[in-house]
């Protein structure tokens, strides 16, 4: 294995994506999905460093060098939306989810369960989410010039705003288990714990009590 820093462009829609190869090898990826208003790191960060095979990272929409579409209109299920397009792309992977990245992580495990090898869920920006209850929000914010700027303001708000119902969470971890791998397919290895989180710590195929490194050995051991 070597480490390299490539950028190759995924198409979204009208969106392109900017899947970053921080590492290459053979076996199963590992697909890094950052936090709310961050972007891909450029060389594999410390946590996945024991990770034996290829090493990627995604800029979510809005983000990093991914572009910024020009209505807004964002959601955590349009994020899902982009991780499905990486993972078609790879054929596959591990996920490791850091905030929001966590809970896209979740979504994917379960609407994707054959091509998701594993989540782990970590800490980070945009984990807590918006409310518990979907709700209409009146007030329109004024965010100035956007120029194709990232992280694109607009998905802060409306990220930030994203409800997480609880039931909406335990359903995606219940689809998790529905996979042809021999797996529990979602690792909890965050600090932070919002309803959503203590929601899918009750289903079964949930892992809970281990480190990020640990959850990632037990995936690539698999």
């Amino acid at each position: 294995m070597s480490t390299t820093n490539t950028v190759q462009q995924l198409v979204h829609n009208k969106v392109s994506l900017a899947l970053h190869t921080l590492r290459v090898g053979s076996g199963t990826p590992l697909l890094l999905l950052h936090g709310l208003g961050e972007h891909s790191p450029s060389t594999v960060p410390e946590v996945a460093a024991r990770w034996p095979g290829p090493i990627y990272a995604l800029d979510f929409t809005g983000h990093g060098q991914s572009s910024v579409p020009a209505g807004g209109g964002y959601s955590c299920e349009i994020l899902l939306a982009d991780v499905d397009i990486a993972l078609r792309y790879l054929g596959g992977a591990c996920l490791l989810g850091r905030g929001i990245g966590a809970y896209i992580a979740l979504l994917a495990a379960g609407a994707r369960p054959e091509l998701v090898h594993g989540a782990v869920l970590t800490d980070g920006p945009g984990l807590a989410g918006g409310a518990t209850h979907i709700s209409a929000v009146t007030e329109i914010a004024t965010v100035g010039d956007r120029s194709g700027q990232t992280p694109d303001p607009w998905a802060l708000i409306e990220l930030s705003r994203d409800a997480r119902p609880a039931n909406y969470a335990s359903t995606f971890a219940r689809l998790s288990v529905t996979g042809p791998n021999d797996i529990d397919p979602i690792a909890v290895c965050c600090v932070v714990r919002p309803p959503w989180i203590e929601a899918i710590n009750e289903e079964p195929g949930v892992m809970t009590g281990l480190s990020a490194q640990e959850a990632l050995e037990s995936y690539a051991a698999r």
